[in-house]
């Protein structure tokens, strides 16, 4: 675990109650929305990112709020980490008017343009182009401001991943890709879908920076995603993160995760991202255990919150139908 005393300036002035809070808003909204999916209130799909709380919230907090984030069909995290409100976010899940997307955007396609979220993608790898182009955007304009684009370790394979690092690289834009290496592409290990160790060596490929950094740690997260973010910010152009992390759900709601055993299960839920920040901001001084408490049962409280709120929002009639269909 990363140590207080060894993060650079930018971490050590960050709100990291406020970090704490953000992990705890995501891991009990993905809990409600697998209970509320159980019960058939919210349809479709989805894909839940309960264990991978520190690469969304670690990334997203070195950014400045005219910065921008692409997401994946696993995005809730990064929805909440990049301020979104999470009454509109059940509402979207629960197909209600008072959703981000009015209800028709659903878990797959949250978008927050206001925040900088450009929205979360169905199609796997589906980010990195519009990622590239916001970040072309910025450096034309001389807007200044950098993007993120998560995605997953299956994305990696995807032509449409490499095809952006390489236009970024050779434009030098000022885009992060972030790695959220949870071990697993649908059903099938990484080891068996690819035949590097890390997937940030790839970076060496197109001639920018690679690192691996501990994906269920906040503060690693911080430091090696704020290098590349400050690196695309002086002009110097893309980088690769990697965060090894682990998804403690399936796949989706339809994935039983057969093909794991239970050890594995328990190593990876022993490296619970929200118990190692919490407890070091306890032995840092800087969290008491009844405040951590309290942050904890306040998190849970507007979650709670959030539910109500979809349950008593409008439904969608017909007459809604054709509308925001074009721009």
């Amino acid at each position: 675990m990363a140590q207080l005393v060894n993060l650079p300036p930018r971490v050590q002035e960050t709100d990291l109650k406020g970090l704490l809070k953000q992990m705890w808003l995501i891991r009990y909204f993905e809990e409600k929305v697998d209970e509320f999916f159980a019960k058939g209130m919210i349809h479709g799909t989805t894909h839940l990112a309960v264990g991978q709380e520190a690469s969304a919230v670690g990334s997203i907090a070195v950014l400045e709020g005219r910065d921008k984030i692409t997401s994946t069909h696993r995005g809730h995290g990064h929805c909440i980490a990049k301020g979104a409100e999470v009454n509109k976010m059940m509402a979207e899940l629960f197909g209600r008017t008072t959703g981000y997307c009015k209800g028709k955007g659903g878990s797959m396609h949250i978008a927050d343009v206001e925040q900088g979220n450009l929205g979360a993608n169905g199609i796997v790898g589906g980010g990195f182009s519009i990622a590239t182009g916001a970040a072309l955007t910025s450096k034309m304009r001389n807007e200044g401001y950098v993007v993120l684009c998560f995605f997953g370790d299956g994305a990696s394979n995807e032509g449409s991943f490499h095809e952006a690092v390489n236009l970024a690289s050779i434009w030098k834009l000022p885009v992060v890709f972030i790695c959220e290496n949870n071990q697993y592409g649908m059903s099938g290990p990484v080891k068996e879908m690819m035949n590097v160790e890390d997937i940030a060596q790839r970076a060496e490929a197109y001639g920018i920076p690679g690192k691996v950094v501990d994906g269920n740690d906040v503060f690693d997260v911080m430091n090696g995603v704020g290098e590349a973010v400050e690196r695309a910010r002086n002009g110097e152009g893309p980088s690769i993160v990697e965060a090894k992390t682990y998804r403690w759900k399936g796949h989706s709601k339809s994935d039983a995760k057969k093909y794991r055993t239970r050890e594995e299960e328990q190593e990876w839920r022993a490296k619970d991202p929200i118990v190692r920040l919490r407890d070091v901001l306890v032995q840092e001084g800087l969290l008491t255990e009844e405040e951590a408490d309290s942050i904890k049962a306040e998190a849970k409280k507007e979650i709670e919150e959030s539910v109500e709120f979809a349950k008593d929002s409008p439904m969608p009639t017909l007459d809604d139908l054709m509308e925001d269909i074009y721009a």
